[in-house]
């Protein structure tokens, strides 16, 4: 099946030398991002939540201490719906290095050309809000869905990275209406792809390096089903 067979290859290619490099400092930077993250919520908390109670045995507890030490026990539930943001927005950090990386390994004679970083930059923002806007709307939709809830965080979540991933691998060879033709020729193989990588970002610790990991899965997933990007490709870059 080629979306797992695009998901083997990037994970293999996590550990290559070219790319550990960027593993480790994407999952550095993510680490503190969600350290920053938890801390402003928890002293915003303590900072802004008024009022107390009185307890035999216990004294007095303050509303704001106990809500922000309690953060911290839902945090990992909160990181499930807040890491598919954090995951795109890291793509329009890295997804330029790693399609390098992976392409100067496996694709010698198919390189692709950098984007305009300003361009990859703005792409991405778009795509961050919006992914940031699914996963609260999963959030708030959640209690009122049930068994449904999954299948709206996955499949939206999947839709939606696959999208960026697959359009950021594409567009280093391929024209805009290129890019955006083979996406919709192999929708299927995207999605898929994509919906792996959302229900991999809700496993803890693995979801660390999800974006990455993607970045190099789409890039294998482009080459595979472009077959070639070179002048007798039938997607030529514009």
């Amino acid at each position: 099946m080629t979306p797992l067979r695009a998901l083997l290859l990037g994970w293999q290619d996590l550990l290559r030398p070219q790319v550990l490099r960027l593993v480790l400092l994407g999952v550095g930077l993510t680490l503190l991002l969600f350290a920053a993250l938890q801390a402003g919520i928890f002293w915003l908390l303590r900072l802004w939540v008024p009022g107390g109670l009185t307890l035999p045995w216990l004294g007095q507890l303050e509303f704001g201490a106990l809500l922000s030490w309690g953060s911290l026990a839902l945090f990992p539930l909160l990181s499930i719906f807040l890491m598919a943001p954090v995951a795109a927005g890291f793509a329009g950090l890295f997804a330029e290095n790693v399609a390098e990386a992976v392409e100067r390994i496996h694709y010698p004679d198919r390189l692709g050309a950098s984007l305009d970083f300003f361009d990859g930059l703005l792409e991405s923002a778009a795509v961050v809000l919006a992914v940031l806007g699914v996963a609260l709307l999963s959030l708030v939709l959640t209690p009122f869905l049930g068994p449904f809830a999954p299948v709206l965080f996955y499949g939206l979540n999947g839709w939606l990275l696959g999208r960026e991933f697959f359009q950021m691998a594409a567009r280093r060879h391929l024209s805009e209406a290129g890019a955006h033709d083979l996406r919709r020729a192999h929708s299927g193989k995207v999605l898929a792809t994509g919906v792996l990588v959302a229900i991999g970002l809700t496993i803890p610790i693995v979801n660390i390096a999800l974006p990455l990991l993607a970045a190099a899965a789409f890039t294998h997933l482009f080459q595979i089903v472009s077959g070639s990007a070179g002048r007798d490709s039938r997607y030529p870059r514009g």
